[in-house]
C-alpha cells in the first residue's frame, strides 16, 4: 500500500457514526468511492441516495450500498456497526454480543480483502481492535482503533476554552481507554509550547488540581452527557475517523492516539490501546514513547490492565 493513491474506502454500519463519517467523507473530496454496508439494505440505500442528491457541491465519488463482496479493493475498511448496550447490560455483556458480531463481520471482510487497512471505531474500541487484530490474522500496522482521537480533540478543545486560546495552539493528550480509564497526558500539555505548568503559575485565574479535575471529567464523561441530551454521538466522532483517514490517505506520519497493539512499550503487552503513534499509509508506522510523569504512567499500566482483564474474558 506504501505511496499509493487511496480511492475506495468500505464503511460497515451505516447508523449515526456510518452515515455521518460517510458524510465527511464524501465533503473531503479525498475518496473516489464510498461503499455502505448493513444488514438493513432499506437504511444503506436511504443513506446512499440521501448522500448522492448533494453529489452536485462536492467533488466527484461513487457513493453506493453494497454487500461485503465489495469489501474488494478497497483501501480502508471501516467498521461501525455493532450492538448498543441495554440497560441492565454490563460492559463485558456488550463486549462478549459485539465480540460475537465482529467474528462475522470481519470473516466476511477478509474472506474479500486480506490487503486493507481496518479501522475499527465500534465501542468498547479497545477491546474490539484487538478482537479485530485477533481475528483477521492481519499485521498489526493494519488493524487501528479510533481510539483517543477524538478524547484528545475534546480535551484540547476544553483546555483551549479554559485558557482563551485557539485550539490549534492548544497540545494534548488523552491516552490508555477511551472509556473511563482513559488518561490526561498533562505533563505533555502545552499552549504554543509553553509547558502547562508553567502557563497556570502564571495565568492564576483558577485553581490549579481543581479545574484540572473538572477538565478530565468532562473530557471523561463528554459522551454520556451527549448522549442524555440527544441519544448518540456522532458528529465529532465522524470528524476524527475522517482525520484518521487523511492522515493514510496522504500519507502524512502525523502523530494521532490511535489504538493499536502494544508489544512492550509502556511495559504493556498484548492489548490495544492508545498512545501516541505516527499514521501514515502503512497504517500504524510507530508507536511513540512520549515522557510521562510516574503518576500517568502509573494510570496507563492500570488502564491497560483493566482492557486486558476483560479481552481474557472473550472466546477469540
Amino acid at each position: 500500500m506504501d505511496n499509493k493513491i487511496i480511492k475506495k474506502i468500505t464503511i460497515v454500519g451505516t447508523g449515526f457514526v456510518g452515515s455521518t463519517t460517510a458524510y465527511t467523507l464524501m465533503l473531503s473530496g479525498l475518496i473516489s468511492e464510498i461503499v455502505l454496508i448493513d444488514r438493513n439494505e432499506q437504511k444503506a440505500d436511504g443513506e446512499v441516495m440521501d448522500l448522492n442528491h448533494g453529489m452536485p457541491f462536492v467533488r466527484p465519488v461513487n457513493i453506493y450500498r453494497g454487500d461485503y463482496k465489495d469489501c474488494a479493493g478497497s483501501d480502508i475498511v471501516i467498521i461501525t456497526a455493532g450492538a448498543n448496550q441495554k440497560p441492565g447490560e454490563t460492559r463485558i455483556d456488550l463486549v462478549k454480543k459485539n465480540t460475537e458480531v465482529f467474528k462475522s463481520i470481519v470473516n466476511e471482510i477478509v474472506k474479500y480483502n486480506n490487503n486493507c487497512i481496518l479501522l475499527v471505531v465500534t465501542n468498547p474500541v479497545d477491546i474490539l481492535t484487538y478482537v479485530t487484530y485477533k481475528i483477521s490474522g492481519f499485521p498489526k500496522n493494519r488493524v487501528i482503533g479510533s481510539g483517543t482521537v477524538l478524547d484528545t480533540a475534546r480535551f484540547r478543545y476544553l483546555l483551549s476554552e479554559h485558557v482563551g486560546v485557539d485550539v490549534r495552539n492548544v497540545h494534548s493528550y488523552i491516552i490508555g481507554e477511551h472509556g473511563d480509564t482513559e488518561v490526561a497526558a498533562w505533563s505533555l500539555s502545552n499552549i504554543a509550547g509553553i509547558p502547562m505548568d508553567k502557563f497556570c503559575s502564571e495565568c492564576h485565574q483558577c485553581e490549579k488540581q481543581i479545574s484540572r479535575q473538572k477538565i478530565y471529567e468532562s473530557v471523561k464523561n463528554a459522551a454520556y452527557e451527549i448522549i442524555n441530551n440527544k441519544g448518540a454521538t456522532y458528529y465529532a466522532v465522524a470528524l476524527a475517523v475522517r482525520r484518521i483517514v487523511e492522515a493514510i490517505v496522504r500519507n502524512e506520519n502525523s502523530i494521532l492516539t490511535v489504538s493499536s497493539l502494544l508489544e512492550g512499550q509502556y511495559g504493556i503487552d498484548d492489548i490495544c490501546l492508545s498512545v501516541p503513534a505516527i499514521v501514515n499509509s502503512s497504517g500504524v508506522e510507530k508507536i511513540l514513547n512520549v515522557p510521562l510523569s510516574d503518576e500517568e504512567f502509573t494510570l496507563l499500566k492500570n488502564s491497560s490492565e483493566t482492557l486486558k482483564s476483560i479481552a481474557q474474558t472473550l472466546d477469540i
